[in-house]
């Protein structure tokens, strides 16, 4: 699928739902739902800098994952992420390595 249909057509994933105490929900404002996609890519920014690629909101609807090099793509949700990672990259992604766990845990 082209990235414009995927972006015309795509149906809100659950990642995308906007926390709320005691539940999720996706009846929260415009503002609260975008504050919070800007959260999520920030999160996944800090893991994706270890393999050298970055994560953009694309249209509040779609993702535009980048590597160093310049490779792109678009995907349409965060189940999306690493699988999309590894094709641009040509090497394993795993966000839960130890190793990268480790890491992460000696950079806060």
């Amino acid at each position: 699928m082209c990235a414009l249909c995927g972006v015309l057509g795509a149906e809100d994933h659950w990642s995308d739902a906007v926390a709320r105490p005691g539940r999720f929900t996706r009846n929260a404002s415009r503002q609260d739902r975008r504050r919070e996609r800007a959260k999520r890519i920030a999160l996944a920014n800090i893991v994706l800098k270890r393999f050298g690629m970055k994560l953009s909101d694309w249209q509040g609807r779609s993702y535009l994952l980048a590597t160093a090099t310049g490779k792109t793509a678009v995907i349409d949700s965060l189940a999306h992420l690493w699988p999309t990672a590894e094709q641009l990259s040509n090497r394993q992604c795993d966000p839960l390595a130890d190793a990268l766990l480790d890491d992460l845990a000696g950079s806060q």
